[in-house]
């Protein structure tokens, strides 16, 4: 595994049914969602600004975005009480 590859496949597969979707929203689809949320992962870990995430993660402005949606629409939330729910 690589100093950035954060999620192994099997912890992936485990909230990957979690990630809203981009379909039927006007813009852009969304980018690789396990990359962008390896680079949350990673400048959580790190104590870096966002400013100062690898290139290899995509625009910093695209994760950061996809970070506050998340806090926003309530994903982080349904990760956190699937991984709860399966750990019981």
């Amino acid at each position: 595994m690589s100093r950035t590859a954060l999620l192994t496949d099997h912890q992936w597969a485990r909230i990957e049914s979690l990630m809203p979707s981009s379909d039927g929203s006007a813009g852009r689809p969304f980018r690789d969602h396990r990359s962008i949320l390896e680079g949350i992962i990673y400048r959580f870990r790190a104590g870096i600004p966002w400013r100062d995430l690898p290139e290899n993660f995509g625009p910093w402005q695209t994760v950061w975005k996809r970070h506050r949606r998340f806090s926003c629409d309530g994903t982080w939330d349904k990760i956190h009480s699937r991984l709860l729910a399966e750990a019981d």
